[in-house]
């Protein structure tokens, strides 16, 4: 049971049920609405970035002294996104009915997460909202910043690799076929790297309306054997563990989002059964997320936090140490806060590593597959000039 659910009430008022309602329709995943002036608006849910400019300003509303309900009304008419702004209002008018802040943010899992739900049912209990919300703010700034971070190492390679498929697919379709005209009738003379190209050659330009959806398709059902099924996300995960360069990149991204959520959670009074099962939702794999749900289980029998890290085998060490040594001494939470410091800088050095090391690999396979076809155009030249002379 979480802590939210320890204290909320059977009941939501019959005012709060009908705003709840509205505010269920306004969020649905997408929706086209007809603007005042007549035209049409594609418009989305509240992203990452929507969430912490809210958090953000609720945070500062609240250390002024303003009241939660007249900071909700504020900021709530401030937000352009429509869904997101029946949200807000439907939280003020929760609150209104006689809900808490945690329980009317409960009744919209789809935009506040468990994290953030019990880091504000914490401080209710203890009283400390607005300081409670600028250690939100803060979390979801560096876990922006983090994904941030991850996606532009990405966005390099993603472009070198993008330019040498289409470089090869340009020579391969159109400048190889007219230009081993010349060999014509001579294909015996041939060496067996120009015959192959001939061939490989001859059916993407031939039979191009089956090679490029074939390709278009397996990289499709790719993606949804890894990001929709079971197996898929499994053997994914798996793997984003064991490739050479994923590995250091992914397994510093999950120790940082592991170590970090714990430290903010437990630094905020949230119980550590709660922290742990909250920490095992966030994490993005399936082997860490199946640790932590274990951790969780060995934690509820009494067991210590460290010894069954242990175990496990997928946090280093020396981190198992300081947590260790966080528990005995009664500095759990500072200690975790200072391993996701820790490896918050780790993880922007991987990244550069990773980037340094990622570009001069993609430079030199793509000059690999051009001069290989380059050497398989020029050798059959340099075969024929033999036999001539």
């Amino acid at each position: 049971m979480s802590l939210l659910e320890k204290f909320k009430s059977q009941n939501t008022p019959p005012k709060a049920e009908q705003r709840s309602h509205h505010a269920a329709a306004a969020i649905s995943s997408t929706t086209t609405s007809t603007t005042a002036k007549g035209g049409f608006r594609v418009e989305f849910g509240p992203s990452r970035k929507d969430i912490l400019n809210f958090t953000n300003q609720l945070a500062v509303m609240i250390r002024a002294g303003i009241s939660l309900q007249d900071s909700l009304e504020s900021v709530g008419s401030q937000i352009e996104k429509e869904k997101f702004r029946f949200v807000v209002l439907d939280l003020k008018a929760r609150i209104e009915a006689g809900q808490s802040f945690s329980q009317a943010l409960a009744e919209h899992p789809e935009v506040f997460n468990n994290l953030y739900i019990n880091m504000i049912a914490a401080a209710e209990i203890s009283g400390s909202m607005s300081s409670m919300l600028r250690q939100l703010t803060d979390y979801l700034d560096q876990e922006a910043e983090t994904r941030s971070q991850v996606i532009s190492a990405m966005v390099y390679p993603g472009i070198i690799a993008t330019m040498a498929v289409t470089c090869v697919t340009f020579l391969m379709t159109f400048v190889l076929p007219r230009f081993l005209k010349v060999f014509a009738g001579k294909e015996h003379l041939l060496p067996g790297p120009t015959k192959a190209l001939m061939m490989l050659s001859g059916v993407m330009t031939n039979y191009w309306f089956i090679v490029f959806p074939s390709i278009a398709g397996t990289i499709g059902a790719f993606w949804y054997f890894t990001s929709k099924t079971d197996a898929g996300k499994a053997w994914w995960d798996l793997m984003k563990l064991r490739l050479p360069l994923l590995k250091m990149l992914c397994r510093s991204l999950y120790i940082t989002r592991s170590m970090h959520t714990m430290g903010v959670l437990t630094n905020a009074g949230v119980p550590i059964l709660d922290t742990l099962s909250i920490t095992a939702h966030i994490t993005g794999n399936r082997l860490y997320e199946d640790m932590w749900k274990g951790v969780y289980e060995e934690v509820r029998q009494g067991k210590k936090i460290a010894g069954s890290l242990a175990s496990y085998g997928l946090m280093p060490g020396n981190v198992v140490q300081m947590i260790q040594s966080g528990e005995e001494s009664g500095t759990l939470g500072d200690v975790l806060s200072d391993i996701a410091d820790f490896y918050g800088r780790e993880l922007k050095t991987v990244i550069k590593t990773v980037t340094g090391m990622i570009e001069p690999i993609m430079i030199v396979l793509m000059g690999v597959l051009v001069g290989f076809i380059a050497m398989s155009i020029i050798l059959p030249i340099f075969k024929m000039s033999a036999v001539v002379s």
